[in-house]
């Protein structure tokens, strides 16, 4: 057995028959700093069970960093790679993984590299908040993308012409993106499937203890029903309502107009269902918008407090202070 069988061909006791391929597929995983191991295995650990399952390199990978030094992911664990992005110009896919604070982990470099690989024909794609580097080097304009929901907001302060969508994966021409964690398997599960059909995907879903392949389509997160614990069509209606205007100034006369129903009527349904009056459930909406944009951009504590409706920082900041213990400004230098 070859050196690189040994490398890239797990032994194993399943085995799929798998016709035998002339060239394999080549992917390239770019890990930034604190980038979210959960997405990095998720999208490796599926190409190396279809290579242990069909005995045979279909898929073959290399790993590299910004400088060629070992990457520390988001929990301090180190990875090895096998080389620098300098100098490189890898075929077939190549994919950035990223994680937390990603706008401080992308650099204008890697946006260069990554535009030229795709403009000579490269497919480039990104893993979790990967789709910073993307929107760094330009190539996102009028594509489908998308990041982990966490980041979204984030993302669309620091870009703001570009949208995101919420799905698990989005594959658009030589674009691919996902959400990160479990989401990257969705994604490699695909790949095999467009590649080697429908069985070793299946196969590979099995080794990976995964019992259903979400979609393009699928959302990353439940619901708004699930997340509600409720079906209840009005309550629905008016936290979509309220959650589609979180920076204009708070109106529940607008919301009872739009649902045809009073106040009072709202009111009574929040309470019932959330346990919560309708401004404090859009003050805890509001607050948690506020501390995923001091976690992920560099926006002033003022510039935030009005992307999240309030009217004046000092409440701001008194809100955030109470709900989570510090203030917005040590929050977003925490670590720094």
């Amino acid at each position: 057995m070859s050196t690189e069988t040994t490398k890239f061909v797990a032994k194993g006791v399943a085995h799929v028959n798998v016709p035998p391929v002339a060239e394999p597929v080549q992917v390239t995983f770019v890990l930034l700093p604190k980038f979210t191991m959960l997405a990095f295995s998720s999208a490796i650990e599926p190409m190396r069970i279809a290579n242990q399952l069909t005995g045979q390199i279909l898929f073959r990978w290399q790993v590299l960093s910004l400088d060629g030094q070992p990457v520390a992911c988001s929990n301090g664990v180190p990875v090895m790679v096998d080389g620098s992005i300098t100098g490189t110009q890898p075929d077939g896919f190549v994919l950035v993984c990223s994680g937390v604070e990603p706008e401080d982990q992308v650099t204008a470099a890697l946006g260069d590299w990554l535009r030229g690989l795709w403009r000579r024909g490269r497919t480039v794609g990104g893993l979790c908040t990967g789709a910073y580097a993307l929107a760094k080097a330009g190539i996102l304009k009028d594509r489908r993308f998308t990041l982990h929901w966490e980041n979204i907001a984030g993302f669309s302060e620091t870009f703001p012409g570009l949208q995101a969508a919420r799905q698990v994966f989005c594959i658009d021409d030589r674009i691919m993106t996902c959400a990160g964690g479990v989401a990257a398997a969705d994604l490699m599960l695909k790949l095999i499937h467009d590649r080697f059909g429908i069985g070793l995907s299946q196969e590979v879903m099995n080794m990976c203890l995964l019992t259903g392949r979400r979609t393009e389509a699928d959302e990353q997160t439940t619901s708004l029903a699930a997340r509600l614990g409720t079906r209840h069509e009005k309550l629905i209606e008016a936290v979509a309502f309220l959650e589609s205007r979180i920076e204009e100034p708070f109106d529940l006369d607008a919301c009872a107009d739009q649902l045809k129903l009073s106040r009072r009527q709202i009111e009574r349904l929040f309470n019932r269902y959330l346990g919560v009056t309708p401004v404090r459930y859009m003050n805890d909406l509001r607050l948690q918008r506020g501390r995923a944009l001091l976690a992920e951009t560099d926006m002033s504590v003022t510039d935030v407090a009005i992307a999240c409706g309030y009217a004046s920082t000092s409440h701001f900041s008194k809100s955030f202070r109470l709900k989570y213990g510090l203030s917005p400004y040590r929050f977003s230098h925490f670590g720094k």
